[in-house]
């Protein structure tokens, strides 16, 4: 046969067959003639009310907090609930101190690594300014004494974005996971900074993972702070879900001039610009929580009068089953508790429609049996 024969031969025999598969696809895409789902993906496994049952395995089976948040899950997971929330509005937001981590050993996380930056870290110390210095003797005798210097909070702010001016984001996160990790919690045996995070609260973080909700933690703790301590532990929460206090950013070639007049260019870095800007407590967690999240979270999880705002934004006109738990520093046996301070979040719970978490009665450990405290 010639050539030419043969490519007339097989120019119908190549057309029939490209049908053929579009028939076959068609088919394929519409489920005819074939078994539904044969070739599909496998479907993600949807916890059963058994398994969430079995969850929080670290809280006591009488805890009302545990039954709570296990009955919550099974209503908003199930697509026949009225309860039922979408995956796109499952949201939870979190303090941080006192409420995943230990909040006071001896006083809050960002004052004691203050304090050692300027006061103690060789390779800053004897660049400290006089306000800084100033700024550490305030947190200094907070540590001593219990009592706050006027306006501390504030300032305390301001030499944060101070002490750590010039420092890329990246390099200021490294700074802050180093010293978690390589610096031990005072009051406890066993324990580093990075490592005190209370296991029962983390199980919650993994259950509410396991449901297809996004966590946010929303803390008054500098953001760049809780980033590098976050890194360090064992809680995995991506750096975008991680909202809080706030200081200015700048390139390196910027020198004074406004963001508004400068363009980044090739030869830059962004920094830490030394400005504090907000303190991301009470009624800030709010205004926060809806320009950067943008969704009305169903579930906030606090420590404290600060978390207040946060707690009932969350409650207020939500078109979703929300709920607001408080955790109470109630535990003086495995835990910095302070029974007075318990009391009175335990009342503000019966008052404003929060769910009280006992450290002492709820939970079987706190940071594993291992650590105890000094």
């Amino acid at each position: 046969m010639s050539e030419k024969k043969q490519k007339n031969v097989w120019k119908p025999v190549a057309i029939i067959a490209i049908c053929l598969l579009l028939i076959v696809s068609a088919c394929y895409g519409l489920g005819i003639g074939y078994e539904k789902n044969v070739c599909s993906l496998p479907a993600k496994d949807e916890p059963s009310a058994a398994s969430l049952d079995k969850a929080l395995s670290l809280w006591n089976d009488d805890a009302a907090a545990k039954k709570e948040i296990t009955e919550y899950l099974k209503a908003v997971t199930d697509e026949k609930s009225t309860d039922f929330i979408p995956v796109e509005n499952r949201i939870a937001v979190f303090d941080l101190d006192g409420t995943l981590a230990c909040e006071t050993d001896p006083v809050y996380f960002d004052h004691c690594i203050y304090y050692y930056r300027v006061m103690e870290d060789p390779t800053y110390k004897d660049k400290a300014s006089d306000f800084e210095k100033e700024v550490a003797a305030e947190v200094k005798q907070f540590m001593d004494t219990g009592v706050s210097a006027p306006d501390s909070m504030e300032h305390h702010g301001m030499g944060v974005a101070s002490a750590f001016a010039g420092l890329t984001p990246e390099e200021f996160v490294s700074y802050v996971a180093d010293y978690a990790k390589n610096t031990a919690s005072p009051g406890y045996n066993n324990l580093t900074r990075a490592e005190a995070f209370y296991k029962p609260m983390l199980e919650v973080i993994d259950l509410l993972e396991q449901n297809d909700f996004t966590v946010y933690i929303v803390s008054g703790t500098d953001r760049f702070i809780v980033r590098g301590l976050v890194e360090a532990s064992p809680l995995k929460i991506p750096a975008n879900q991680i909202i809080g206090s706030d200081e200015n950013m700048v390139a390196t070639d910027q020198g004074d001039t406004d963001g508004i007049d400068y363009v980044f260019d090739e030869n830059d870095q962004l920094v830490m610009g030394g400005e504090f800007l907000i303190k991301n407590l009470d009624m800030n967690k709010v205004t926060v929580i809806q320009q950067e999240i943008g969704v009305q979270p169903v579930l906030a999880f606090g420590n404290s009068g600060s978390d207040f705002s946060m707690a009932q934004y969350v409650l207020n006109d939500n078109p979703y089953k929300a709920k607001a738990f408080m955790l109470c520093c109630d535990d003086t046996a495995r835990e910095n508790g302070n029974p007075e301070k318990a009391a009175k979040m335990v009342k503000s719970c019966e008052e404003n429609g929060y769910t009280a978490i006992s450290m002492k009665n709820d939970w079987k450990t706190i940071y594993g049996d291992n650590v105890t405290r000094k």
